[in-house]
């Protein structure tokens, strides 16, 4: 009795797998798109580019004080001064204080290594500024910092406010998917299809400022009958897009 009735129990459930594994299996998205079609979507990648050049509206200049005395103390005290007055200075010609900024500062022993044995000739202190000004303005914050007191003049770099410089980026990243438009439609009428729309986007860039010109104290005090003049290049900001068009 017990073998007649476990041999249909054991052929029925062989006919459900039978029937489990004739039937399709079928994937989706989470939206519910079947997976086979979406891999199967023709698309088109296409690179744009685009840049945008316009004046400089910031001028940063960097500006060191430095002095080496006997003692750290002594040398820490002759550049407060002087950067006090470098400071003064610049306030005093209507240049803001929060546009006047540290941005290093430090005291070293400086040693001669000749002899045998190395000697202590002092120390050496020294206090880095950063300042912003408006380009028309950078000669004459050289001007004035050499006069107070400043000892180099690292660097001026004529670049763009965050305001300017997103005005700019925006109509990059414009001109950028523009081109990849036309680069995608061209690619697609060559191929019988046509740009239906966009499947994927990614965005980059960057903004490449113009010649840095570097005046040093020595070159500024040797304009003792006129001021130092300083001629700031173009900023030309670029943006690049990575665009997947869907075709059809």
């Amino acid at each position: 009795m017990q073998r007649r009735t476990i041999a249909p129990i054991f052929l029925v459930g062989l006919v459900l797998l039978a029937g489990c594994l004739s039937a399709p299996l079928q994937a989706t998205t989470d939206g519910g798109t079947d997976a086979t079609t979406a891999t199967n979507a023709t698309t088109i990648s296409a690179t744009g580019t685009g840049e945008v050049t316009a004046d400089a509206d910031l001028a940063v200049v960097s500006i060191a004080v430095t002095t080496t005395a006997d003692s750290a103390d002594d040398a820490r005290g002759t550049v407060a001064d002087d950067v006090a007055a470098v400071r003064a200075a610049l306030t005093d010609a209507g240049v803001a204080e929060d546009a006047i900024q540290t941005t290093g500062f430090n005291i070293y022993p400086e040693y001669d290594y000749s002899g045998q044995e190395r000697e202590l000739l002092g120390y050496r202190a020294a206090h880095t500024l950063r300042v912003e000004v408006a380009p028309d303005r950078a000669g004459e914050v050289i001007d004035l910092a050499v006069g107070a007191g400043a000892s180099e003049i690292r660097g001026v770099a004529f670049t763009l406010t965050d305001e300017k410089r997103a005005e700019l980026r925006e109509e990059a990243l414009t001109r950028a998917v523009d081109s990849a438009k036309a680069d995608a439609d061209a690619v697609a009428s060559a191929s019988g299809l046509t740009v239906a729309g966009v499947h994927t986007a990614t965005v980059g860039g960057s903004a490449s400022p113009g010649p840095y010109p570097v005046a040093y104290a020595e070159d500024a005090a040797r304009a003792s009958s006129g001021s130092t003049e300083l001629s700031p290049g173009p900023v030309t900001v670029s943006a690049t897009v990575q665009m997947v068009y869907e075709a059809e």
